[in-house]
């Protein structure tokens, strides 16, 4: 059926044609069958599962979250906190403190219902990055095509990441979307993936200046601007969830291409990136421990190019 609302990722219009735009596969039915959540993680190179989450549990993260933009300022004081009604005068968009020594938040990315799905995906003990990605994007743009391996790809590769949304996200308030396949285009991108957007050439002094002393990364981390090109080029269709219900998660893997739709609402979109791995394997240090040290100074490498 195609997609009667306008979609745009990153300003870009998308076509919303059946050939180009479809939705997500549900796994809700294999929970209990450890094998057939590995097989489809392989053939798809994700697993959408809704409704797994209490929605209690989010509505008190949620509640946490939208006190704190509320005490910042960035929500609309006309309306109730809980509702996240964006400020007229605010814009916001990732803002990782939101999750920070957050207790709420921390029950729903690193409790026993998530750390048990990973342990019987991974048939074996688990452990999660430290570090939550947190976004409250309001009006505006979502994330550019790209993968989550150019920014933690320093330990194991064999790492998830799990979105989930804080509360119910129509599709004109934007969401996460997949490319279609992209996960077996790795050899096309090969290049991209091989990027660590914390590396840099000391060789290089524009880019020692840049990645060093401005704090910022020598690749934009990002694969295109354009997911409409993008897709023609991959092939496949970007896919979204029908409606992002709260309970909902999605997990996939580091070469898995994807993006933010844009948000064309005047509410808050609350969501929360995490990642999680075999505790046997390597984990990027950048993203673990009491106070991850992140994209600072203290996580950038460099080498001779």
């Amino acid at each position: 059926m195609p997609v009667s609302t306008s979609l745009s990722c990153f300003g870009c219009e998308l076509d919303a044609s059946p050939g180009a735009f479809g939705h997500v596969r549900e796994s809700a039915d294999c929970l209990g069958s450890p094998a057939e959540l590995r097989r489809r993680l392989e053939e798809d190179g994700y697993l959408y599962v809704p409704g797994f989450l209490d929605r209690d549990l989010i509505h008190a993260a949620r509640a946490s979250v939208c006190e704190r933009l509320a005490a910042e300022g960035a929500l609309d004081p006309a309306y109730p906190v809980i509702e996240g009604m964006s400020h007229p005068d605010k814009v916001t968009n990732f803002n990782a403190a939101l999750a920070r020594r957050n207790a709420e938040v921390s029950r729903v990315v690193y409790g026993p219902e998530i750390l048990g799905f990973y342990e019987t995906l991974f048939g074996e003990p688990v452990r999660h990055f430290d570090y939550t990605w947190f976004r409250a994007l309001s009006r505006g743009q979502g994330s550019p095509p790209h993968c989550d391996l150019v920014y933690m790809g320093r330990g194991t590769h064999e790492l998830l990441t799990c979105w989930i949304p804080y509360g119910d996200v129509p599709l004109e308030m934007g969401g996460l979307m997949l490319l279609e396949g992209s996960h077996r285009q790795s050899e096309r991108i090969k290049r991209y993936l091989e990027v660590d957007v914390d590396a840099y050439c000391e060789n290089k002094p524009k880019q020692v200046d840049k990645v060093v002393n401005r704090l910022g990364w020598s690749h934009p981390g990002f694969l295109s601007k354009n997911p409409a090109t993008l897709r023609e080029k991959l092939g496949g269709r970007w896919l979204t969830a029908r409606d992002w219900k709260a309970g909902d998660f999605i997990t996939f893997g580091m070469t898995v291409v994807h993006a933010g739709l844009d948000n064309h609402t005047s509410r808050v979109r609350l969501s929360s990136d995490t990642r999680y791995q075999r505790a046997s394997q390597p984990a990027d240090e950048r993203w673990i421990g009491e106070d991850p040290i992140a994209n600072t100074l203290a996580g950038k490498r460099g080498r001779v190019c």
